[in-house]
C-alpha cells in the first residue's frame, strides 16, 4: 500500500466505530483471536485510545476479510455499568489491528475495557484492560505516578521488571523506544543468551509483524499494557540500528530503505495504542518522506505536560560517516567538520519549532493560584554530556545528542527562554541509569534498558564523577525502569533494578532514589 491508501484505511476503520448501533461479526471462531493482548494509550480529558489486534495463529493475519469487533468500556470490572460501547472494523490491510479513539468519557477517571468477536456460543472475549482519562485541562492535580522504560531485547533477558511495575500501580507508562529489536537471534549456540527466537532479521512487513507478535506474546508485557495507558515513542531498532531519516547503516538507495521503513512504521502502528490520526500527515513542511507521527503532547491537568519527541524520522544523517556506510561512529571533534554545521538537526526544524512552541505555552501556563506545570520532554537518548577522563582524548558518539551539537544547543535554548519552566528530560537508548543536571537548565533521568545488555562501564573509572560533576548518579550494571512520583512542588524518581534479568521469576527492587524540588535543577539522592 502507498501512504495515501494507508491513511484512508485508518480513517475508514475509525469511522466505522459506533456507540449506538452495534453490528457484530458473524465469524465462527475456533481459536482465541486476542493472543496479543489489549492496550490503551494517549489519554485525554475525555477519552483514550483502545487497542487490540486479531490473530489466529499467533503470528500473522486473522483472515483475508474485515472483521467486526465489539468493544465495551465500563465503570466497573464486571461490566455491570457500561460507560460506552460500540464496534470497530479490523481490516486485513492493517493486520486486523483495532484502534478505537474514544471520546465522551469523564475526566480523571479509571475505566475498564474489553473486546468481543463473534456472537452467541462462538463469541470470544479479550482480557479486561484498565485505563484512565487525563484530568481536565488546567485542573488542579496534586499527584501523578508514572513509570518510564525502554530497550527490551527479547534475546537478552526476560521481562521480569514488568511484574513489579504492575505492582507499583502507576497512572501511566512512558515507553521511550526500542520496543522490539529487528535482529535475528545469533546462530552461535555459545552466545549464552537466556532466550532465542527463529525469526529472521526484519526487512518486510511480515517480518516486523512476526517480531511484534513474539514480543507481545510475553505475559508480563501484556499485563503491563492491561494495567494503565501508555505513551509511546520509538528509537532505531523498531526499524534498523542507527538509522537516520531515509538511510540505514548498510547503504541502499533512499527508495529501498524507505520501503523497509514504511513496513516497519506500519507494523509499529498496527501494534501500538496510537490514534488513527498518527497516520495523517505529520508536521507541515516535512515532505513526502512523512511516515507515522509519534510526537505528541499529553497534558495532565495543571501538574505535568508531556512533550513526546521523534528523534529518528526527521534527523539529518550522522556526521562523518565511514565511506560507503551509514549509521554512527566515534569521532574526534577536531577531525569532523560536519559537527560544526549549525543547520544539522536531530529533530528536524519543524519539530524543533513545535517543541519551542510547547515550551512557550508551558511558560505561560501558570496561574497565581497554582504553580507552573512540570514540562516533561520524553525522548529517546541521553541529553547530558558524559565527559571522557582527563587523560584521554575526547571522542564523540555521532548517534547521540553530542553528535548534533547545534541542535542540542537550540533545544536547551528553547527551555532557557522560559525562565519559569522546570523541564525534566526522560531518556533511554544507552542502557545506563544516569541522573544529571543538564547545564543548570533541566533535570535529566536516563533509564537503563529493560533487558538489553551493555558493555559500557565507565563508573569503574575512579575519576568519573570528578570528570562529570553534573552527574549525580551513574549505573550500567542493572536492567530495569524508572518510577516517578510528582506533586506540584516535588519530583521523586526511584530507579528500579532487576536482580537477574536472565530469570523470568527474578525480583525487582529499588537501587537509587532522587528528589528534585521545584526551582532546583540538581537532583538530590534520598
Amino acid at each position: 500500500m502507498n501512504r495515501r491508501e494507508l491513511i484512508q484505511l485508518a480513517s475508514a476503520s475509525a469511522a466505522l466505530q459506533a456507540t449506538s448501533r452495534l453490528a457484530y461479526s458473524q465469524t465462527t471462531l475456533k481459536d482465541n483471536p486476542f493472543k496479543l493482548g489489549v492496550a490503551s494509550g494517549s489519554p485525554t480529558p475525555d477519552g483514550v485510545v483502545l487497542w487490540t489486534k486479531l490473530v489466529s495463529d499467533g503470528m500473522f493475519g486473522f483472515s483475508d476479510k474485515p472483521v467486526g469487533v465489539r468493544w465495551q468500556v465500563a465503570h466497573d470490572e464486571t461490566f455491570t455499568r457500561i460507560a460506552l460501547q460500540g464496534t470497530a472494523t479490523a481490516l486485513p490491510q492493517l493486520g486486523h489491528s483495532v484502534h478505537v479513539d474514544l471520546r465522551g468519557l469523564q475526566s480523571d477517571r479509571w475505566y475498564f475495557y474489553r473486546f468481543i468477536v463473534g456472537t452467541g456460543a462462538s463469541a470470544m472475549m479479550s482480557d479486561v484492560g484498565r485505563t484512565r482519562t487525563a484530568p481536565a485541562q488546567n485542573a488542579r492535580v496534586d499527584k501523578l505516578r508514572f513509570a518510564f522504560a525502554s530497550c527490551q531485547n527479547w534475546d537478552h533477558g526476560f521481562f521480569a521488571a514488568y511484574r513489579q511495575m504492575v505492582q507499583d500501580n502507576p497512572d501511566l507508562v512512558v515507553f521511550l523506544g526500542d520496543y522490539i529489536y529487528e535482529y535475528a537471534s545469533p546462530k552461535n549456540p555459545n552466545a549464552n543468551l537466556p532466550r532465542r527466537h527463529d525469526i529472521r532479521t526484519a526487512t518486510t512487513l511480515a517480518d516486523y509483524r512476526s517480531l511484534y507478535a513474539l514480543y507481545k506474546s510475553d505475559p508480563l508485557l501484556q499485563a503491563a499494557h492491561r494495567m494503565c495507558p501508555w505513551i509511546v515513542t520509538w528509537d532505531d531498532h523498531e526499524v534498523e540500528n542507527d538509522y537516520a531519516s531515509d538511510r540505514g547503516a548498510v547503504l541502499t538507495t533512499p527508495e529501498e530503505f524507505l520501503t523497509r521503513r514504511a513496513a516497519a512504521y506500519q507494523a509499529y502502528y498496527e501494534h501500538m495504542p496510537l490514534p488513527a490520526s498518527a497516520l495523517a500527515r505529520g508536521l507541515a513542511g516535512l515532505g513526502q518522506n512523512d511516515g507515522v507521527r509519534v510526537n505528541q503532547r499529553v497534558a495532565w491537568g495543571s501538574l505535568a505536560h508531556f512533550h513526546v519527541l521523534d528523534c529518528r524520522q526527521y534527523r539529518d544523517y550522522q556526521a562523518c560517516q565511514k565511506p560507503n556506510r551509514g549509521g554512527s561512529g566515534m569521532v574526534k571533534a577536531a577531525d569532523c567538520a560536519e559537527l560544526q554545521d549549525p543547520n544539522r538537526s536531530m529533530l528536524g526544524k519543524p519539530q524543533e519549532v513545535w517543541l519551542a512552541e510547547g515550551m512557550a505555552l508551558d511558560g505561560n501556563a501558570g496561574k497565581a493560584s497554582q504553580p507552573m506545570p512540570w514540562s516533561i520532554i520524553a525522548q529517546s537518548t541521553l541529553l547530558a554530556k558524559i565527559n571522557s577522563p582527563a587523560d584521554k582524548e575526547p571522542r564523540i558518539w555521532t548517534d547521540g545528542w553530542e553528535g548534533y551539537p547545534f541542535a542540542r544547543q537550540r533545544l536547551l535554548a528553547s527551555l532557557q527562554a522560559q525562565p519559569s519552566l522546570h523541564p525534566v528530560i526522560l531518556s533511554g537508548d544507552v542502557h545506563l541509569n544516569v541522573v544529571a543536571n543538564v547545564e543548570n537548565i533541566a533535570t535529566e533521568f536516563c533509564g537503563t534498558s529493560l533487558t538489553s545488555q551493555t558493555n559500557w562501564h565507565p563508573e569503574r573509572e575512579p575519576s568519573f564523577y570528578q570528570d562529570n560533576p553534573h552527574v549525580q548518579y551513574f549505573n550500567s550494571e542493572k536492567r530495569g525502569y524508572g518510577l516517578c512520583d510528582i506533586t506540584p512542588k516535588l519530583w521523586t524518581t526511584t530507579l528500579m533494578g532487576v536482580d537477574d534479568v536472565r530469570s523470568e521469576s527474578s525480583v525487582t527492587t529499588p537501587i537509587a532514589k532522587f528528589a528534585v524540588e521545584r526551582g532546583n535543577k540538581t537532583p538530590a539522592k534520598m
